[in-house]
């Protein structure tokens, strides 16, 4: 029997999206989902985790933990998988699932693998089968993986969250881990909120993209205003952040957040590879652009060859319209 161990991410609504992908994409692999939670258990999660199939929460719980500190964070789970035998720890390719699974692959001396889409567990002693994305997403990459436990980050959006067939009630298991003074040099102090508003953008149903066609930082205005109409956020390319015109928590890329929305309206961004790696498994494309040939109106699902400052208020307008 495998036993799979996700490391749980939450917000404000429970187990954050990513980490819901990451929970479907643990049922495929093997017959038990287990899940750890690390630092302060909101009441309501466990039976939140048990629409997700999950059988048990490892609850690593110390109230040095309330702050992120990613190597006490992997010393944690380290400890819980050393109790509870799990055949693979998996987490969320998100910036903090990639971070602890390194320090936990360090820590127990096993390779790990970023970026998953697919895996096959090892059967008497045989190896994993996975396949990842590399390259940005762009190229595909087959290995096997030896090791025990298996630790591997799930590539954002590389399943489509679903609910378990039937729900679970998980116990839940406390563990007091076992921490060192160096597991907590460094730890996140303070969270800040940006003061952007809208949908978080990895989850978001629709985006609206900026990039260097906008112009500058006040330019930015009516995309904001178009994806506040359409129930969406707004993202940015990565030249848009080094220009210092829109923080660098919008981009969307490589070196971004991937999404996968149902709409993306890609305004005045010419689609280089990096910014396609973070936005090709949007559903439907919208490219508005004065370039014909721009690689993100050559690959979009519908163009609009035009000056994205014209074209958009002018798409506000007709919704405000439609609306009234």
């Amino acid at each position: 029997m495998t036993r799979t161990a996700v490391l749980v991410e939450t917000n404000d609504q429970g187990v954050a999206p990513l980490t819901a992908q990451a929970l479907t994409f643990a049922r495929g692999i093997g017959e038990e989902v287990h899940a750890l939670v690390v630092g302060p258990l909101a009441g309501s999660l466990p039976a939140q985790l048990g629409e997700h199939g999950v059988v048990a929460v490892h609850h690593v719980d110390d109230p040095r933990l309330d702050r992120f500190a990613a190597a006490a964070w992997a010393a944690g789970i380290a400890q819980a998988a050393g109790e509870a035998g799990f055949d693979a720890v998996v987490a969320a390719g998100t910036a903090r699932g990639n971070e602890v699974m390194a320090h936990l692959a360090s820590r127990l001396d096993v390779p790990m693998a970023a970026g998953v889409v697919s895996a096959v567990a090892g059967t008497a002693g045989e190896p994993w089968r996975l396949t990842r994305q590399i390259m940005g997403g762009a190229v595909l990459e087959d290995l096997t993986m030896t090791g025990a436990p298996a630790v591997m980050t799930v590539a954002p959006h590389a399943v489509q969250a679903e609910p378990a067939g039937a729900t679970t009630q998980p116990e839940v298991n406390r563990l007091e881990p076992d921490l060192s003074d160096a597991d907590l040099l460094a730890q996140v102090l303070a969270v800040e909120s940006s003061g952007g508003g809208g949908a978080d953008l990895a989850a978001a149903r629709v985006v609206v993209g900026g990039g260097r066609g906008v112009g500058g930082a006040e330019g930015f205005g009516e995309l904001i205003e178009l994806a506040e109409l359409l129930g969406g956020t707004l993202g940015v390319s990565r030249v848009v952040t080094s220009q210092g015109w829109r923080p660098h928590h919008e981009q969307v890329g490589q070196t971004g957040t991937k999404i996968a929305p149902d709409l993306y309206v890609a305004c005045g961004i010419s689609g280089a590879i990096q910014h396609w790696a973070g936005c090709q498994s949007a559903k439907t494309i919208l490219a508005i652009n004065t370039d014909a040939d721009a690689p993100m109106v050559t690959r979009a699902d519908y163009a609009v060859v035009g000056d994205l400052h014209q074209v958009v208020p002018a798409v506000i307008a007709e919704i405000r319209r439609r609306r009234a």
